[in-house]
């Protein structure tokens, strides 16, 4: 980990059986050697093309005939329009419209990307819209309010700072603790240089343990705060903090919408959109082009789509990138000219899904470092942490590949995903001077995503916290020497015990 801390700590649950760090002595790229480069060939005819403030596209190529793809905003669309299994990629390409282009075209509101195609050459150009300094202020619904009736009229606890963070949150599917060592070593240097008391500091929890198999069971703790809702037409937490004047953001890199996909059954209509309801930008519909996400058959196979073995390219750039176009496009929205004097009424909170450490040779994740550590530089000299609040995290390990499914130490992968947050040193100063100050503590104390849940229901609702959150969130310590059983971790499932 960032702080070289060692892993036995009395009284604290201890990762059960050997682990061997055997597969760290591999070459990179050993696994998947013979799936081809992990580089995207470039485009051979570079594509000029542009738009401006006002919704203005303007090409420039050398091909012949040049159209204009005009892919669908999905934000508002139903949860029925939305599912992953051949429906929300085909009702992309339906409503996507293309146009030849004479000259400059103007687009319409609420449209985040085109593609640009000049003859056999195609580049994707996203931007946010509308702007944000002319988003009007969001004011939920009454029936579906989030906030308790006086929220409005709380006042913020004796010496809490009255300031709000933004949130940057940035998931990356499948990634152990280890894993993201192993793979991305840019992004872990990068990642150690945000720790700078007195401006930022770094948490990393090290004994944090995934609460499923799967995506399913702790991504729902995580953004609903429970794995079975009890609730009907429960709101994910981007949602929660909607409610309470934040500007939302999503990015999914794999064609999917989460909602739809883990809670869409707990819905009472279909017709309902939990994107219109929750977010204010969506981009998905880049992700759905079908040369990189099949429009027939097994969209997640092993070499082509979200879950391929191969370097996933999409007209000569990793798909990834265009994810942290948008996300780099907003936050220079979100702090410049009129968007800084929004932003500085309304916090953001900005999500970037990606899911390069969702295969089986757990070599693809590599091919997130470049970008992700430059993230991570640009973060760090642009004081953003100053005023963000910085997650990282995964919601388990590698489950596929040899690591997982013959050795101990793949097991304990699997069971302990990659967190770390990093917090502006105000927000940071406050917790550690409570009388139970948790940050420190909990890093070698056992964790689960749904404290990171309780987390970020604080931060939406900062200053004015509900104090039953905060208890059961990172800041305040979980007990020592905690159990599976006392983290409603199962017991067939558990791998780190007291």
């Amino acid at each position: 980990g960032t702080f070289d801390r060692l892993q036995s700590y009395p009284g604290e649950c201890q990762w059960q059986g050997h682990n061997y760090p055997i597969f760290d002595l591999l070459p990179a790229g050993v696994q998947n050697f013979w799936a081809g480069s992990m580089y995207c060939k470039p485009e051979t005819n570079k594509v000029n093309a542009s738009i401006d403030t006002n919704g203005l596209l303007t090409v420039n190529c050398s091909g012949s005939g040049i159209f204009v793809d005009i892919l669908p905003d999905t934000r508002s669309w139903p949860l029925k329009k939305k599912s992953k299994w051949q429906v929300f990629n085909h009702r992309v390409l339906e409503e996507t419209r293309r146009e030849r282009y004479a000259g400059p075209l103007q687009l319409d509101d609420n449209i985040q990307a085109v593609v640009v195609r000049c003859g056999a050459n195609s580049k994707i150009i996203t931007r946010v819209s509308p702007r944000v300094s002319k988003r009007p202020v969001y004011i939920p619904p009454e029936d579906t309010d989030t906030r308790s009736a006086n929220f409005s009229i709380q006042q913020p606890a004796p010496g809490v700072p009255n300031r709000r963070p933004n949130v940057l949150f940035v998931f990356v599917d499948a990634t152990s603790h280890r894993q993201f060592y192993r793979r991305l070593k840019k992004s872990a240097a990068a990642l150690k240089t945000l720790h700078r008391p007195g401006r930022s500091t770094l948490t990393e929890l090290y004994r944090y343990h995934t609460l499923g198999v799967s995506t399913d069971n702790s991504t729902k703790a995580m953004y609903v705060g429970e794995i079975t809702p009890t609730k009907p037409n429960p709101l994910p937490i981007w949602a929660y903090f909607r409610d309470r004047g934040y500007i939302t953001a999503r990015v999914e890199t794999s064609c999917e919408d989460w909602t739809r996909t883990y809670l869409g059954k707990y819905y009472s209509s279909s017709e309902y959109s939990v994107g219109n309801r929750s977010l204010d930008y969506e981009l998905s519909s880049p992700f759905c082009m079908p040369e990189f996400y099949p429009s027939t058959g097994n969209a997640f196979g092993n070499f082509k789509g979200p879950f391929s073995i191969t370097a996933r390219c999409l007209y000569g750039r990793h798909v990834h990138e265009y994810g942290f176009d948008y996300i780099d496009q907003l936050r220079h929205e979100l702090r410049s000219g009129d968007g800084l004097q929004k932003q500085q009424q309304q916090p953001y909170l900005l999500m970037l899904n990606l899911m390069e450490g969702h295969e089986g040779t757990g070599e693809v994740l590599r091919t997130l470092d470049n970008r992700l550590s430059e993230l991570l530089t640009d973060l760090d000299k642009s004081g953003e942490l100053e005023d963000t609040a910085l997650f990282i995290l995964s919601d388990h390990g590698l489950h596929m590949g040899l690591n997982f499914a013959f050795l101990n130490s793949g097991q304990i992968e699997h069971k302990n995903p990659f967190f770390a947050m990093a917090l502006p040193h105000w927000l940071r100063d406050f917790a550690d001077n409570q009388v139970e100050a948790g940050l420190s503590v909990n890093e070698q104390r056992l964790t689960t995503p749904l404290e990171t849940h309780y987390t970020l229901k604080t931060l939406a609702s900062w200053p004015r916290f509900d104090m039953s959150d905060y208890k059961r969130s990172l800041f305040s310590p979980v007990a020592a020497g905690r159990s599976c059983s006392d983290a409603g971790i199962g017991s067939n499932f558990c791998m780190c015990k007291v």
